[in-house]
């Protein structure tokens, strides 16, 4: 579907000229390959400088829908009177710490406003460090929790890279609560066992650090872990993992950068679901619809604790009038319509058709998810549970130029197809994914099919030898948060 195309300044080969000569080459691209020229946003659909409209399926940035009116005007409308650093007392910023606290359980009532994930994550970890007057941090494998060197620091989804630093002696690795392929799988196992399984596993890391004569200082994780693959852990595993580190001295914190306000569909927060409260708790890309702001909520206690080190805290954007306006507006559209709610409701239908998908598609490995936070695993033998990465790489590449619908893959093997669209995202969106997604599918089972020397040129895979499936659509898609 097309739609009229907006002006440029520029042509797209002179955009691609002048970001080869002036931006950094590790800034890397979705689609690198053929990658898009996005001009404008409108809820969940995004519109290249040819006009050509796309289902975005991917864009998490986009809370409430891409450029709502409500934010966009609030935004203007603030931006027009006042823009400047939190320093001096202003409205905005005292209501939407106010917002944020009332929809928060327990004592979480005390924010720290920023300007990204990244940055709420290095202060929670400095928060932690405070309060407890430790400095060891467990996190979770395939974590990701930003670009700064601290948080760099507990991301092995960067420094587990071939040329990431070292891991330091003070950050320690627990394996995620994966129950399809991970060290502890449903396959062997019920929910109570697993979670009591991985939990375990904290409990080794714990008495561990213990043995060498320190502390622990706190354990952060994804209530739902996204770059590791959409991993819902078992329904217990948070509590025995947050009381471990509780009694160790810890605090816990939980990263809902990706998945609170809504998304999940039952609760307005991720960890809800696990029936814990943590002691800390980082947010930001969709609390700003796009605009750059992130906030830490924690305790008056560890609040307290921090600001009796004498060293006072201050970030010059965080918390800035602007910033605050667009928060208070994001609430604004996620109660006036309703945006939890459907969350909970698409959600449920698309997750129960891609089930379905597995009767189907022998590809089609596990579906899991919550709300509108979706991953669906691709595998080539149902019994080894070989990751498909290079159908996974033809789908999101095939959704993109055939049925012009943004999907990402990312997991350890990157063969997970994820979903996290904008929280507007209806059920017809849901069906017009599940359409091309089984296009896509029968497109790959019928190559499988097909004798080795079979090329397919309208699908853009050679088949060269049956265990070995070369995708020529494109270089891989760049995976991302």
């Amino acid at each position: 579907m097309s739609s009229i195309a907006v002006p440029e300044d520029m042509c797209k080969s002179e955009t691609i000229k002048l970001r080869n000569r002036h931006i950094g080459k590790s800034c890397q691209l979705f689609y690198k390959g053929a990658p898009l020229k996005i001009v404008r946003g409108q809820g969940q659909y995004m519109y290249d400088e040819e006009g050509t409209r796309y289902l975005d399926c991917i864009n998490n940035v986009a809370h409430v829908g891409h450029c709502h009116p409500h934010v966009v005007a609030a935004g203007c409308r603030q931006m027009a009177l006042l823009a400047t650093n939190n320093r001096f007392l202003h409205d905005e910023l005292v209501r939407c710490a106010q917002r944020i606290a009332d929809k928060t359980p327990g004592d979480l009532s005390v924010c720290f406003f920023v300007n990204s994930g990244s940055e709420a994550n290095d202060l929670a970890m400095r928060l932690a460090r405070a309060a407890t007057s430790q400095r060891d941090i467990i996190t979770l494998d395939h974590a990701y929790h930003g670009h700064l060197i601290s948080t760099m620091e507990i991301s092995p989804y960067k420094f587990n890279q071939p040329n990431g630093d070292p891991k330091p002696y003070y950050v320690h690795v627990a394996p995620p609560p994966d129950t399809y392929r991970g060290r502890y799988t449903s396959r062997k196992h019920s929910d109570d066992e697993l979670a009591n399984l991985y939990a375990a596993e904290v409990d080794k890391i714990i008495a561990n650090v213990k043995a060498e004569g320190r502390g622990i200082a706190g354990f952060i994780a994804e209530s739902l872990q996204s770059c590791g693959g959409q991993i819902i852990p078992p329904e217990k595993y948070m509590g025995l993992v947050y009381k471990a580190v509780r009694e160790a001295g810890g605090v816990v914190i939980a990263d809902e950068v990706q998945v609170g306000f809504g998304r999940v569909g039952t609760h307005f927060w991720a960890f809800e679901q696990q029936h814990v409260i943590p002691d800390i708790v980082t947010m930001a890309k969709p609390i700003g619809n796009g605009h750059p702001v992130g906030i830490v909520l924690t305790t008056p206690e560890i609040a307290d604790t921090f600001a009796s080190s004498g060293i006072s805290y201050f970030n010059t954007y965080g918390g800035n009038p602007v910033s605050c306006a667009i928060v208070n507006a994001v609430l604004d559209v996620i109660e006036d319509e309703d945006l939890q709610e459907n969350a909970r409701k698409v959600g449920n239908h698309l997750i129960e058709q891609s089930m379905m998908l597995k009767y189907d598609f022998n590809l089609v490995g596990d579906v899991r998810g919550s709300g509108l936070f979706l991953g669906i695993e691709l595998i080539r033998n149902q019994e080894t549970l070989e990751p498909a990465t290079e159908e996974a790489t033809f789908v999101v590449n095939r959704m993109k130029d055939v049925h012009h619908i943004l999907v990402s893959q990312d997991g350890p093997n990157n063969n997970v197809i994820k979903l996290k669209p904008p929280m507007v995202f209806s059920v017809e969106n849901a069906d017009e994914f599940l359409l091309a997604f089984r296009e896509c599918l029968t497109q790959l089972q019928g190559v499988e099919q097909k004798s080795p020397e079979v090329q397919t040129a309208t699908n853009s895979i050679v088949c060269t030898k049956p265990e070995s499936k070369i995708l020529k659509a494109a270089e891989r898609p760049i995976k991302g948060v």
